[in-house]
């Protein structure tokens, strides 16, 4: 560590953002993306493209719950919204009973079930964000101690950089070539600072149970279940009478919920022992027109339509732990708002990149010999190539085996996920086989090719391609299509820059391990 505050900052700030930079990298970019995993997952299902709710889409999904499983333990509801039109169903039933859960995605107005394609949509990029689709918490654990160190790395950031609102203003590409990653990495961090501390602050709250959870269990005993009752974050299910007993209709009950949250919908149905005299009927309120993640919540009987418990406020502390995850994953942000989210967190996933990309390319400069890489700095080359290039890449994948796997083939979500992953490791292997400088072409320039073709191949496969969805007005699939093709132009760009410089003093034939150094390096070398 080097003597002086700001110097120590400095070398925080350098190895706490090596160390985990590229699971960093990882978190922020699929994070950034599940800002429209809903979008995603509908382009994913192309057989919803003409699909729309119906006005009574609650009654249409109990009556077809009260046909497949009209003596369960619980039925639960998720309702169709402007983002996501179709009904989500969910079974539950009694141990011993078979099968003892299932689920369905309805069509309201048909009220049939939807036949699509299975494919775990933008959900499998939105879990990877905060638990590396690892079993258990093993996961979230990880990516919450890679969410600290990534909140000293910002803090370190800002303390080291006295002049980090100047720097803002200071962009120089021709400069030496470190100068110009230096730029855009101070450029990128001040561009939207205020969210790259909330959406790390805030994602550390959203799981501060898991990582704290020392006071609560002090609190209540070690009992969880009476905390979650106390937060309301679970219902006791109660038990059956075993008195067979009809449900009151759901209009009049989603009526009287409405009036007691002053006009705020519906998101959310869950009915306790269905056809019994002891049914509850449980409403919890959408999600998507407040900032905080906090549902209200009203029980009925469910033979009766007597309100027996409601939730309507949290407590203090609550509230805040609401409004930090509201925050968070923007479920409240309308387009243009989601938008500025989607930017925001693609500047810092950015960020990140430049930063370690900053790294490789200041020791370049320090060396007589950048072609000849060291052990340690190899070893981050490779890692850099196949994160900030090999990640899209395994997107892309995971996007084009949705298209290219036979629709009725068996456990096809997973295939698409095993596609995502094959193609992740093979984008960490080919560096390990090629110069740094030509694996960073190649893989950019496969990365162009996938994004860029990807509407096409939409296009030879299914009937949602832009030749329909933009006359139609589908901003969803004709978004999703025209923003890969943007993507694989940028992409493309990119592998074209870097292609067209050499390092200074390497021929072309040289067996080049490091990345493209502009020739003011010798200016550099002069200056120290």
């Amino acid at each position: 560590m080097k003597p002086g505050f700001r110097q120590s900052m400095a070398w925080l700030h350098t190895w706490s953002g090596l160390v985990v930079g590229w699971l960093l990298f990882a978190i922020f970019l699929t994070g950034t993306a599940s800002f429209y995993r809903h979008e995603i997952t509908q382009w994913m299902q192309p057989e919803l493209r003409q699909m729309a709710p119906a006005a009574d889409a609650a009654a249409v999904a109990l009556e077809r719950l009260h046909g497949i499983a009209p003596g369960a333990r619980r039925w639960l509801v998720d309702l169709p919204d402007e983002r996501d039109p179709v009904a989500h169903l969910y079974v539950w039933r009694d141990p011993g009973e078979f099968p003892s859960f299932q689920r369905e995605a309805l069509d309201t107005v048909s009220r049939e079930p939807v036949v699509a394609r299975a494919t775990y949509g933008g959900d499998f990029l939105f879990y990877f964000h905060f638990d590396l689709n690892m079993p258990s918490i093993w996961g979230r654990l990880i990516v919450g101690a890679a969410t600290i160190i990534m909140l000293v790395a910002m803090i370190s950031g800002v303390i080291t950089h006295r002049r980090i609102f100047k720097d803002f203003f200071t962009f120089r590409p021709g400069k030496v070539s470190h100068r110009s990653w230096l730029d855009a990495h101070n450029v990128l961090a001040v561009m939207a600072l205020p969210f790259h501390l909330m959406i790390t602050y805030t994602g550390l709250i959203t799981l501060m149970f898991l990582y704290m959870p020392w006071g609560r269990d002090v609190a209540y005993q070690g009992d969880q279940q009476a905390f979650l009752s106390e937060a309301s974050l679970s219902t006791t299910i109660p038990a059956a009478a075993n008195i067979a007993a009809p449900l009151v209709p759901i209009g009049p009950v989603i009526e009287e919920a409405v009036r007691r949250w002053d006009g705020a919908a519906v998101g959310r149905i869950d009915v306790y022992r269905p056809g019994d005299a002891n049914a509850r009927i449980e409403l919890t309120s959408s999600d998507a027109a407040q900032i905080a993640f906090h549902r209200r919540k009203v029980t009925f009987d469910g033979t009766t339509g007597r309100i027996v418990a409601a939730t309507d406020r949290n407590r203090w502390a609550a509230e805040t732990q609401a409004v930090m995850y509201g925050l968070h994953i923007g479920r409240f942000a309308e387009p243009f708002v989601r938008l500025l989210y989607f930017v925001s967190s693609l500047a810092g996933t950015a960020m990140i990149a430049t930063g370690l990309v900053l790294w490789v390319v200041k020791r370049c400069v320090k060396r007589d010999a950048p072609e000849k890489a060291g052990a340690g700095r190899r070893l981050v080359e490779i890692l850099n190539v196949g994160t900030i290039v090999g990640l899209p890449i395994a997107m892309a994948a995971f996007f084009w085996a949705n298209r290219l796997l036979p629709v009725e083939r068996a456990s096809r979500a997973d295939m698409e996920a095993g596609c995502f992953f094959l193609a992740w490791i093979l984008a960490f292997i080919h560096p390990i086989l090629r110069s740094s400088r030509r694996a960073w072409i190649e893989q950019l320039a496969f990365a162009a090719f996938l994004f860029s073709a990807l509407p096409i191949v939409n296009a030879a496969t299914t009937g949602s391609h832009l030749g329909a969805t933009l006359p139609e007005g589908n901003w969803v699939l004709a978004g999703f299509d025209l923003t890969m093709l943007a993507t694989g132009l940028l992409l493309g760009w990119i592998a074209w820059h870097v292609g067209r410089k050499r390092p200074t003093g390497v021929g072309p034939g040289h067996p080049n391990r490091g990345l493209p150094v502009p020739a003011e390096i010798n200016a550099e070398r002069r200056e120290a």
